[in-house]
């Protein structure tokens, strides 16, 4: 379960003095010159399906507040971010209830625009409190009692199923144009591309992994943000080294040792650390199983992608990343990547 934390008093209070006597402008498209739209998105993938959506609309702006390689979990809203959040007439957001912070910092920062939750329409994991499944095949792949949506309570890491990043533009693209009915044309035919471009990489994805024996794709990684993707493309998830949604928590020793056993008793090859993620824990696990460990520039991209410059640097970036080195991690080859994805 996701630990609740909050926005600190301080911080808060800094920030009500210095949005003071200025009010955020009122967020109705009626009040606004035709596309004169202020956006902000918080988490990294988030705000990356939304630039797509977005493109080089005229009078469009983008602002994200989670940085590169910065976990959503622990994130705290600086006095900047709150004050964009406070001007912005448009909030996107990852929903699952990811953003435990959001509900203080709309407080803090005044912000009385229009939320767009990117989860909408989508299919929810759930996981029972403090199960720790190392050895569960597909560990997590349920979904809640309410499986078209949720706040809270279930797996948020739900990008990592491209068809659900594709959902999620649909839902983004839709909200943008309710909020700027006058670039409802852009938003569209700049979503309809992306799709396409999400529609093949999820092909190529498939494709790759169906290439494996079922029995080798063993999956093991530092925290549970992929089990989206092992329920998507048929990947045994054989457990994680932290057993929590939450990258910040810590895991038992019990639990530690069931993960060894699973690995040793699988066959797992490898042991996947996350860029946002100290790399240790992974180190000690692969170094107690005898098996090879991914950590570097070779972790996965989860909770976040990476800086500018880097594989992980979009969303698509993080994909073929990811994949690229599971394959590896399998002794498989992976394919060309098509052209317009690179």
């Amino acid at each position: 379960m996701i630990n609740k934390r909050f926005v600190l008093p301080a911080l808060a209070a800094v920030a009500a003095l210095a949005l003071a006597g200025c009010a955020p402008s009122d967020s109705s498209a009626d009040d606004r010159a035709a596309g004169d739209l202020t956006v902000v998105a918080t988490t990294t993938q988030v705000a990356d399906l939304t630039r797509n959506v977005v493109g080089d609309t005229a009078g469009v702006s983008v602002t994200q507040l989670i940085q590169p390689n910065q976990s959503a979990h622990s994130y705290d809203p600086s006095v900047a971010d709150l004050t964009a959040l406070g001007e912005a007439d448009v909030l996107v957001i990852n929903g699952v209830g990811l953003e435990e912070w959001l509900d203080d910092a709309i407080s803090a920062s005044g912000f009385d625009g229009v939320t767009i939750d990117s989860d909408e329409g989508i299919e929810i994991q759930g996981i029972a409190a403090g199960d720790e499944h190392a050895g569960d095949e597909h560990a997590g792949d349920e979904t809640t009692d309410d499986a078209e949506h949720s706040d809270g309570g279930g797996n948020p890491h739900i990008w990592t199923d491209v068809s659900n990043a594709e959902t999620m533009v649909a839902t983004i693209a839709a909200g943008l144009s309710d909020s700027e009915p006058d670039l409802a044309a852009d938003f569209a035919a700049n979503a309809t591309v992306y799709t396409g471009q999400l529609a093949e990489l999820d092909e190529w994805i498939r494709t790759n992994i169906d290439s494996v024996p079922a029995d080798q794709r063993l999956f093991v990684s530092n925290h549970d943000a992929f089990g989206y993707f092992t329920a998507a493309y048929d990947v045994t998830y054989v457990g994680s080294i932290i057993p929590s949604f939450d990258d910040n928590a810590e895991p038992s020793a019990a639990a530690i040792d069931a993960l060894v056993a699973a690995i040793k008793e699988t066959g797992v090859k490898s042991v996947f650390s996350e860029a946002s993620i100290s790399p240790k824990a992974a180190d000690t696990i692969a170094s107690e199983a005898g098996v090879t460990v991914y950590s570097g520039d070779d972790a996965l991209y989860s909770d976040s992608l990476g800086a500018t410059g880097s594989a992980g640097a979009t969303y698509i970036g993080t994909q073929l990343h990811n994949v690229t080195l599971m394959m590896e991690s399998w002794g498989a080859e992976p394919s060309a990547v098509p052209a317009d994805l690179r």
